[in-house]
């Protein structure tokens, strides 16, 4: 009879710190920057017992450079405040790729285009780009001008928060602008 099958033991490795800190740093040299401290070159032993001393982590922030440069901080709290940085520049970065879309046809009421500049107003005052297009159907093809009129009176109307980034253009059976918002000063 044969053993039940078992699968081999894999031990999970351990998360690897994305800077040496302390007893990791390699050089024997070490150009030393920090708060409270002389900007100068030390010999490791003395790096460590500086770091030490203060009670916070000597950080390897610069191991390329020659002789590599480390910090003198609260190694988690410097963990934390690149999260946060990152988390920031991906929330800005994320922001800047927005595109709404308002939508007319060439009988848009009054009232209704009233209405859809205010959306697109607010919408490019919260930093999103504004695609705003003239749905043609049928024969309102034959209504080009007014599409476009309409489309550069909606313009006209957001030139305070957005510029006109394209002219209105016909493709198919849509006449598009597209409206970007101005810089926040």
């Amino acid at each position: 009879m044969r053993p039940p099958f078992r699968r081999p033991f894999f031990k999970p490795a351990k998360k690897q710190n994305p800077h040496r800190i302390n007893d990791e740093i390699r050089a024997p040299k070490v150009r030393l920057v920090g708060e409270n401290i002389t900007a100068e070159i030390y010999d490791i032993r003395e790096a460590l017992r500086i770091a030490e001393a203060q009670e916070l982590d000597l950080v390897e922030i610069s191991p390329t450079a020659d002789p590599p440069v480390c910090k003198v901080i609260d190694y988690q709290k410097f963990l934390y405040e690149q999260k946060k940085k990152q988390k920031e520049l991906k929330a800005k970065s994320v922001k800047q790729h927005v595109i709404k879309e308002v939508r007319f046809t060439p009988n848009t009421d009054d009232h209704d285009f009233e209405f859809k500049a205010k959306h697109a107003e607010k919408f490019l005052q919260e930093g999103a780009k504004v695609k705003a297009y003239i749905q043609f159907r049928g024969r309102g093809i034959l209504f080009k001008e007014r599409g476009e009129l309409m489309l550069l009176k909606l313009a006209e109307r957001v030139k305070e928060v957005g510029a006109l980034e394209q002219m209105p253009l016909l493709e198919g059976k849509r006449m598009i602008a597209t409206i970007s918002p101005k810089g926040k000063k």
